[in-house]
């Protein structure tokens, strides 16, 4: 009897080992070439384990372009309390909407030798050297929030951060839609940011590909605010320096800290915001969405600013040798006055 049992048990081994033989065969998934069938930002972060084995500490250098508005911050914040509890050391330098303040950051990082850069581009031209120079040295780049239009992607490992121009069709098709029933010319102004940078590029880009082709859209004013408050004020002001048959209707303004100037500016004119002119705005901060549930604004596309633990996942990733995907977007929302009520309380910036 003993030995039929040695036996059975000798066979029920064999057919164990069999199972797991068969299973260690089997190849995964090829990675998809289209760029449209990578994951979301969200789905990819699930997909991965997010405390990675790490031997050493990952030192990890960080050009952030500036803090010139509330959204600015918030990216800053999020970034460094990912840092802390994910356990990496952070070098952050503030280049002050500077490039060559960011080249000089990336020349130090690379003098200190730290493992991964992550930059957040002030403007999208003039990278391909100072990437070069990362390269040669071993040290992989990834670029944060904005884009850089470098001719060899290979000088950046992946990009993780919004879609500009999607926010700038957000835009479009709400003021295509709220105003498709009034008669007549519609004329429109638009408060740009700062001249080269990836999100004013785009979300104009993305704005006039839904209204650039309307006969009875003109698109009367357009000028660079900087993503500030007082230089949309001042620029806001020069746009109703005309009478009231020049005056814009619509305003589309990059971002809330200039479309919060443009307010005021309206208001000084004994103009009231979000009625006798339309205000869309894009980043979505609580200061926003306050306004936007009180009439003052009248649409927020939202852009998030929380990147700080999809930065801390892609330096471990890249430490541990893993491929990314090329470009990696949060996904995001428009907010309009009912919607803005509800999400208020939400919002941690």
């Amino acid at each position: 009897m003993k030995k039929v049992v040695s036996w059975l048990g000798l066979l029920l081994l064999l057919c164990l080992s069999g199972c797991t033989l068969v299973e260690s065969e089997s190849k995964p998934l090829p990675v998809p070439s289209n760029v449209d069938s990578l994951p979301s930002l969200e789905d990819w972060m699930q997909s991965q384990e997010y405390n990675l084995p790490s031997k050493e500490p990952i030192i990890l250098g960080f050009s952030q372009l500036g803090t010139e508005s509330a959204w600015r911050i918030a990216n800053s914040t999020s970034i460094q309390d990912a840092a802390k509890e994910s356990g990496i050391t952070l070098i952050i330098k503030n280049a002050e909407q500077s490039q060559t303040k960011q080249f000089e950051a990336v020349r130090s990082f690379i003098k200190q030798k730290v493992d991964v850069i992550a930059i957040a581009p002030v403007v999208e031209s003039g990278w391909d050297d100072i990437l070069q120079e990362a390269k040669q040295a071993g040290i992989p780049v990834i670029i944060v929030d904005r884009s850089v239009d470098a001719q060899d992607t290979s000088l950046f490992v992946t990009t993780i951060g919004s879609d500009f121009y999607e926010e700038g069709v957000k835009a479009g098709k709400y003021i295509q839609d709220r105003l498709r029933n009034m008669p007549g010319t519609i004329r429109v102004a638009e408060l740009q940011g700062t001249s080269g940078s990836t999100p004013s590029i785009q979300r104009g880009e993305g704005f006039r590909s839904i209204l650039g082709d309307k006969d009875h859209i003109l698109f009367s004013q357009s000028a660079p605010a900087d993503f500030t408050e007082d230089k949309g004020r001042q620029v806001m002001e020069g746009f109703l320096q005309v009478g009231e048959e020049e005056r814009p209707q619509v305003l589309f303004a990059h971002n809330d800290e200039m479309a919060f100037g443009a307010i005021r500016a309206i208001q000084d004119a004994g103009l009231k915001p979000g009625e006798d002119i339309i205000i869309v705005s894009v980043d979505g901060s609580r200061k926003a969405l306050q306004i936007l549930a009180d009439g003052q604004i009248n649409a927020v596309v939202e852009c998030n600013p929380l990147l700080g633990p999809q930065l801390m996942q892609a330096t471990k990733e890249i430490m541990a040798g893993r491929t990314l995907p090329k470009r990696m977007v949060p996904r995001e929302d428009i907010f309009t006055q009912e919607s803005a009520k509800r999400e208020m309380l939400n919002r941690k910036f």
